[in-house]
């Protein structure tokens, strides 16, 4: 028999959800009979499956030792290098600069080094994330931007924060500002783009068409021209929605893409750049709260900026 006292990390979350993540080795079926037949005890009582988790309850499992976790000597994260941008941090949150290249969470192809392996192993060294501590709760990222784009990524150091930060993404009540270079000049120094998005999942991009169809979202995207030189636009661009490589399509489809953006781009344009990425960065995060944010209230408009992005310095040099 093993017992788990639920922490603060783990309150709200359904028993199954829970159990899927403290016990690994536990087959879900295993998992169902043994809620079923009593043989897995919420403070001593039969629970269901859809129970909700609260701080101090104590699981008792009546299982054999083998369904058990048992904790690994060396933790994946450890393997990552622990440098990171850090722009803002404190006991909940932290908010980072991301550099381009970088992939946020391991892919299909995993390797060990990711921003996520590297804020585990940061806060790992810093005594602020004890895994063989928590039963199912890992530092996370609140939001998310393409390996080959730069820029701001949330993370949060307790579950509170993750569950209220992705409320506030979700209510886009998280004012996220991009800076771009585009091939050509803007018919209008500033307008609101708007029309409907097409993911394709075997080909990892999406397309943009002017009526909706069946598989399509609608797309806003505001952009303002800030600056112009040679052949080529500066903008700012905030998504009035957030849809996978909105800025870089919507902007194609247009026919202004990314400079360096070979996906929606195209090689011979982008030769001329020299750019080893596509010019684009999540260089602004202002936290616009309309709701209640909890714990997290204290950072109703606060704005934060990336320190610098790399294509800045490179525009004056386009012709």
């Amino acid at each position: 028999m093993k017992e788990i006292v639920i922490g603060k990390n783990d309150v709200g979350q359904r028993l199954d959800k829970f159990l899927t993540k403290a016990c690994p080795n536990l087959p879900q079926s295993m998992m169902y009979k043994s809620i079923r037949k009593k043989n897995i005890k919420l403070n001593g009582k039969r629970c269901e499956i859809s129970t909700r988790l609260s701080e101090n309850d104590v699981l008792s499992l009546y299982l054999k030792d083998e369904f058990f976790q048992q904790q690994p000597k060396e933790y994946d994260f450890i393997k990552a290098p622990k440098q990171i941008s850090v722009l803002y941090e404190d006991g909940n949150i932290m908010i980072l600069d991301k550099k381009p290249g970088l992939i946020v969470h391991p892919d299909e192809n995993y390797h060990f080094d990711s921003l996520i392996a590297r804020v585990q192993h940061y806060l790992y060294d810093k005594g602020e994330y004890r895994p063989e501590e928590e039963n199912s709760f890992a530092p996370a990222l609140i939001n998310r931007i393409d390996r080959n784009t730069g820029g701001i990524v949330m993370a949060a150091k307790n579950a509170e924060t993750l569950r209220m930060m992705n409320q506030k993404v979700k209510a886009r009540e998280i004012q996220k500002i991009y800076l771009c270079i585009v091939h050509g000049r803007m018919e209008k120094q500033e307008a609101t783009l708007e029309g409907y998005l097409e993911k394709n999942e075997a080909q990892n991009r999406v397309y943009i068409s002017r009526k909706p169809t069946a598989d399509s979202k609608s797309i806003r995207t505001h952009y303002r021209v800030l600056s112009e030189h040679g052949d080529y636009s500066l903008l700012e661009v905030e998504l009035l929605t957030g849809r996978t490589h909105q800025i870089r399509a919507h902007l194609a489809s247009i026919g202004h893409p990314l400079a360096g953006d070979g996906k929606y781009g195209t090689n011979a344009m982008n030769r001329a750049t020299g750019f080893r990425y596509q010019a684009l960065y999540s260089y602004k995060l202002k936290f616009t709260f309309s709701s209640d944010a909890g714990i997290l209230n204290y950072l109703n408009g606060k704005e934060f900026t990336a320190n610098e992005v790399w294509f800045l310095k490179e525009f004056p040099r386009l012709q």
